[in-house]
């Protein structure tokens, strides 16, 4: 294998102040959904299903309830975008000993709302990032973005090994919920979905940062499969799209492409000692587990991570990355594979080297 693609210096975070126990969250679905919804128990055993316990919301639960237009929920995203993310992006700095004139590129991922200028731009204003910071704002990737992004911050300081790049992701996954659609995909989100932000150092090899090495990484699409999971958006805003098809795409591909991408690395699956996995749901896990034959515990942060603060897109695999990182570390010198999948459908791929 090469040198790498360079090393995560540091991963910080950070989450809205409004936290609400799951229970919590169900009551309020049922008070506000019962006079339009005939079937409340499928709302129930849904968000029982998921195995979440909590979650951090952008807002007040009482202002969603306010929110009577997309344009009214993107400006409280492009709010709470630029407060929580830039408090993940001085968070992963502080971890790394920089300063915030010290980044050479921000790699910006969301799929939950909309900004021009881009929340990069402005948290250049806010933070007192460089003027002169290469900005590359991604938008659409959604659960895969994390992956993805960290991915395209490590092909940066590979061509630019004396560099620092960050990646920062924030989802306000809350702020797309439609409230008049009451389709099974909708009421799934409803109860699996939170906010929050995360930011990821990654240094070139010039620059002598301690940390896991990038190897390798691979992208892989699955044609025609548009409408596993995305978004239908509309005059309302985002629609969610989620098929029950992405448990049976996991089962299908991802064992094959994992040991396709290990296999050109000389590599094999029992080299893999441990998994930064996304927390798609408990179906997707269950069936991840199964094709990569994870039957001690390797995916315990991620299943934490998905009943304490639910699925955020983006967001979460690099959440399960920095618990890993400050909790969990394995031995120096082992490999591991950070992945996730999403919209495309397509799945990312991330060789560290502990």
């Amino acid at each position: 294998m090469s040198d790498g693609y360079g090393t995560i210096a540091a991963v910080g975070s950070a989450f809205p102040d409004h936290y609400y126990e799951q229970d919590e969250l169900l009551t309020a679905f049922r008070r506000v959904w019962a006079p339009k919804m005939f079937n409340l128990a499928r709302l129930e055993r849904l968000h029982r299903n998921v195995l979440v316990g909590g979650r951090h919301l952008a807002l007040p639960l009482e202002e969603y309830e306010r929110l009577e237009s997309w344009g009214q929920a993107n400006d409280a995203w492009i709010e709470v975008a630029q407060e929580v993310g830039g408090r993940a992006v001085l968070d992963a700095l502080e971890r790394a000993g920089l300063g915030v004139e010290e980044p050479d590129a921000l790699f910006f991922v969301t799929v939950t709302g909309v900004a021009t200028p881009s929340i990069d731009a402005r948290l250049i204003n806010r933070l007192g990032l460089s003027p002169s910071l290469k900005r590359i704002p991604i938008f659409g990737l959604g659960c895969l973005a994390g992956a993805a992004g960290l991915a395209r911050a490590a092909d940066y300081v590979k061509a630019y090994p004396d560099q620092v790049a960050v990646l920062l992701s924030v989802e306000l996954c809350s702020l797309t919920l439609q409230q008049q659609d009451f389709s099974v995909a909708n009421l799934i989100s409803s109860g699996l979905f939170g906010d929050g932000a995360a930011a990821v150092v990654v240094a070139g090899a010039e620059r002598g940062f301690a940390g896991p090495r990038i190897k390798a990484t691979r992208s892989i699409f699955y044609p025609d499969s548009e409408r596993v999971m995305g978004w239908d958006i509309s005059e309302k805003g985002f629609q969610v799209v989620l098929s029950p098809d992405v448990p049976v795409v996991v089962r299908q591909f991802l064992r094959r492409d994992v040991d396709a991408f290990l296999g050109d690395l000389g590599l094999e699956l029992g080299d893999i000692g441990s998994w930064v996995a996304h927390p798609g749901g408990p179906k997707v896990l269950q069936e991840m587990q199964a094709a990569l034959e994870l039957t001690n515990g390797e995916l315990d942060v991620t299943w934490r991570s998905l009943e304490e603060v639910g699925n955020l897109s983006s967001t979460s695999v690099l959440l399960v990355l920095q618990e890993t990182l400050a909790e969990h570390r394995p031995e120096p010198g082992s490999l591991g594979m950070l992945l996730a999948l999403g919209p495309g459908f397509c799945s990312e791929l991330v060789l560290l080297e502990w």
